[in-house]
């Protein structure tokens, strides 16, 4: 019989999430009923939304109790199957936990394409519910024009970095937002038209130096000061498509809004949220299309792999203190 290795919710977070918000469990690996299937994971993707899933309100999902599998998409193998639609080899994709085994509905999963030009690291790094997010959350919302300015936040991130490219890729003008000099040598090196250290630039100062016309596009992944320095150079008619608000998943207290939203009216601009999940039905459209670009060498993406189920807690905490390099996952085992 398997061992199952997982993370269980010990408590909720105040502040930065701690190792000791976590519990560690071994015990005999699920067994699938009708209708479900066994999951082996082998990549565990490490998300913000980590942190919001850890709170006591519900979310755009279910609150997790303490005590629950910690919530996190993952890649895995079907290492047995009760449902038809479903083989033993097969490679899926789901919410399967922060765990090694998970016996999963199989109306929860889907499966990966096989023969594909990519490695399966791919599927986080560039396809999944990243690239869906990258791809739709500009193109469907923003619908950017050659020509246009476009802004993003958190722009070395693995959506912000996809973002920007697709940008390029439309005609527009980019500049990136992020956390340190190496990324923003990295933004340059994706084709970013510019890029603010904004830890140790001005931002307002860096928007109105780079973005001489006003901005047209912004893709918000930390809403506060960032999306009030934004609002104040928005163009006529701007688009703003908020994916994330990272720069408040760590408040003991909501955190103030822009003071500035009344220039959405001024300006008849709009602001849309939205989540991957509005688009799953559309995934062979962008990933089609990203595959293309990436064969034809205008999209590039990096994996920061850390190794072992057991160090996810503390891989998790360098998504807020800027320390990942590319799109973080958990290697849980081998494919």
């Amino acid at each position: 019989m398997q061992t199952n290795r997982q993370w269980l919710i010990a408590a909720r977070p105040e502040g930065l999430v701690k190792e000791s918000d976590f519990q560690w469990r071994e015990s005999p690996a699920p067994s699938p009923g009708e209708g479900e299937v066994l999951v082996r994971s082998v990549y565990l993707s490490l998300d913000p939304t980590n942190r919001v899933w850890m709170n006591e309100a519900e979310s755009y999902l279910p609150a997790l109790a303490i005590g629950d599998v910690m919530r996190g998409v993952a890649i895995g193998v079907v290492e047995e199957s009760r449902d038809s639609s479903f083989s033993q080899g097969d490679i899926v994709q789901g919410l399967l936990g922060w765990q090694q085994y998970s016996a999963a509905p199989g109306a929860a999963l889907i499966k990966l394409p096989k023969g594909l030009p990519v490695p399966m690291t791919a599927f986080f790094g560039l396809l999944g519910h990243i690239g869906l997010t990258a791809y739709f959350g500009l193109l469907d919302i923003c619908q950017p024009k050659a020509g246009e300015t476009l802004v993003v936040s958190t722009a070395a991130g693995a959506v912000g970095s996809l973002v920007g490219q697709i940008g390029k890729i439309k005609g527009c003008h980019v500049v990136g937002l992020t956390g340190s000099d190496e990324k923003c040598a990295w933004l340059q090196e994706l084709g970013f038209d510019a890029a603010i250290n904004y830890k140790t630039e001005n931002v307002t100062e860096g928007f109105e130096r780079h973005c001489p016309q006003g901005i047209d596009v912004y893709f918000d992944n930390v809403g506060g000061d960032i999306l009030e320095a934004v609002l104040n150079l928005i163009n006529l008619r701007a688009r703003i498509s908020v994916c994330g608000m990272i720069s408040q998943y760590n408040s003991d207290r909501p955190a103030p809004g822009p003071r500035n939203l009344a220039n959405l009216i001024s300006k008849r601009a709009r602001m849309e949220g939205f989540l991957c999940t509005d688009y799953s039905n559309r995934g062979q459209e962008a990933f089609t299309e990203m595959i293309g670009w990436l064969m034809q060498g205008k999209l590039k993406y990096r994996m920061d792999v850390v190794d072992g189920l057991e160090n996810a807690p503390r891989a998790l905490k360098k998504l807020f203190d800027g320390s990942n390099s590319g799109k973080l996952i958990v290697q849980v085992g081998a494919e």
